[in-house]
């Protein structure tokens, strides 16, 4: 990635406005550089700009996973009537709305790999729990490993 992609990345990151980063989530039209944006996301600040990115058609699938992992998704899969009881409802929709994206796979660039790293016994419990769990959401995803930058 070259400097100018790090200078617009650490500005989206640490000094814009919430409207504009949102603005500029939906302008920018290369899949690693939204990838990289999900990688150094600071959760505190919530989740309107994660849904702006994953509304860009540019997102990649590797980024959806990255997301829902980040935000806490593997609670998700384990018990899902627990996140669905809860009473953060923003959180809550944020994982729903994922899920159900990542499993009816609406992600159309596939190019960036992620992979949750979940152990053989994570993933054999998880399908214990819940047989239909997809296998998308706890295995590496197609695409190319890359490194990711800390911004």
């Amino acid at each position: 990635m070259d400097k100018k992609a790090i200078r617009i990345l650490e500005e989206l990151l640490y000094q814009a406005e919430k409207d504009d980063v949102i603005r500029e989530l939906s302008t920018i039209d290369n899949p690693l550089i939204l990838h990289f944006f999900a990688a150094n996301y600071n959760w505190n600040n919530g989740f309107d700009i994660p849904n702006a990115l994953l509304e860009n058609e540019k997102c990649d699938l590797g980024t959806g996973l990255l997301l829902f992992h980040d935000a806490d998704g593997y609670r998700m899969l384990e018990t899902p009537e627990e996140v669905l009881a809860s009473s953060l409802e923003e959180w809550k929709d944020f994982l729903c709305n994922l899920y159900n994206r990542l499993k009816n796979a609406e992600f159309t660039s596939r190019s960036i790999s992620y992979n949750p790293e979940l152990t053989k016994i994570q993933k054999f419990k998880l399908k214990k729990g819940n047989p239909k769990t997809p296998d998308i959401l706890m295995d590496q995803s197609p695409g190319e490993a890359v490194d990711i930058p800390k911004i």
